[in-house]
């Protein structure tokens, strides 16, 4: 019997074994290539986030710090309603009735009055609205008139060094800065501290009422920046350029030099990666105003430390 079974074309022929290992091979290769791109763009990324991340802490810090040491100096009186003379106060007497005396302090310059009766008078005694002052009034002042302070606070931006030279044992040095004035901007006075504080890593701000009574150790809350390292060269967190004028050292300059280190290691060098901000010339404007206005003999417009901010300012033990 004639066999009628039809030839196979090459066409419906399957593939050889080695066919099919060599697109086994292939297709391997070619997804180990696309699996290795994608877990090094995944650890790329990874870096860049955790980098970006350092760098934004960093750089949030030196932003408010750059704000603040602008701000230190200012001297304001508590609003909303401004503050006015609540009494006749006559020629020769040496005191003032006030709507209000909140946020003033023994020693500060006040301006009373307007126009051609304006003249400045610093508080001697605080006796609720009543004010006793240092020298007598030069003019009468009826109720209603306006009481303002004006000017700057020469050590807005606390020295770190005395007029004579030596170094200002309560003031700011290369790990702390201390400010005060109306640093936020609300009319209220505050005293400020900074600390880099390398044994525990982070920076710290402690900020406070400018007559608070005593002051505490910052804690987790008072936290800035976290994983602070040391600077390059071993550079301190904070520099000052000062300038001498009789008995006042202003800070005309801070320099700010911050060192962070990232959370995580690096998956792709397997190191903390590390990034430092410097802010070489921060200048404290109203310090500086107060510098300016000393330098041509306008004292009564160069503000005193407030005696209850001088409390705050020793280290804690």
């Amino acid at each position: 019997m004639r066999d009628r079974t039809l030839p196979r074309s090459a066409s419906d022929a399957g593939f050889t074994l080695i066919e099919v290992m060599v697109t086994t091979l292939i297709m391997v290769t070619v997804s180990g290539v696309v699996i290795t791109g994608v877990l090094n763009m995944t650890d790329l990324n990874n870096t860049v986030t955790n980098r970006s991340a350092m760098f934004a802490g960093v750089r949030n810090a030196t932003a408010l710090l750059q704000q603040e040491v602008g701000q230190a100096g200012r001297v304001s009186l508590p609003g909303p309603a401004p503050v006015t003379v609540t009494a006749v106060a006559a020629v020769d007497t040496f005191t003032l009735v006030v709507s209000s005396s909140e946020g003033m302090f023994k020693g500060e310059y006040l301006v009373i009055g307007t126009g051609n009766t304006q003249e400045t008078a610093a508080i001697d005694d605080i006796a609720g609205t009543t004010l006793t002052l240092k020298t007598a009034l030069e003019e009468t002042h009826g109720a209603g008139e306006p009481v303002s302070v004006q000017g700057a606070f020469w050590a807005g931006v606390v020295p770190s060094h005395n007029a004579d030279g030596s170094v200002n044992a309560d003031g700011s040095n290369d790990s702390v800065l201390k400010i005060f004035g109306d640093i936020n901007g609300s009319g209220k006075m505050v005293y400020v501290e900074y600390t880099c504080d390398l044994a525990e890593n982070v920076l710290y701000r402690n900020q406070m009422d400018f007559d608070k009574a005593g002051k505490e150790k910052p804690n987790v809350e008072q936290i800035l920046v976290e994983n602070v390292q040391a600077n390059p060269d071993n550079a301190p967190c904070f520099t000052y350029q000062e300038e001498t004028i009789s008995d006042k050292v202003f800070v005309i300059g801070v320099a700010i030099t911050l060192t962070v280190q990232s959370q995580d290691k690096d998956k792709v060098t397997g190191e903390y990666q590390q990034e430092s901000k410097a802010l070489l010339n921060v200048s404290p404007r109203n310090v500086f105003n107060a510098w300016q206005l000393y330098s041509l003999l306008m004292e009564n417009r160069v503000q005193p430390t407030p005696p209850q901010t001088a409390l705050l300012m020793p280290a804690l033990p």
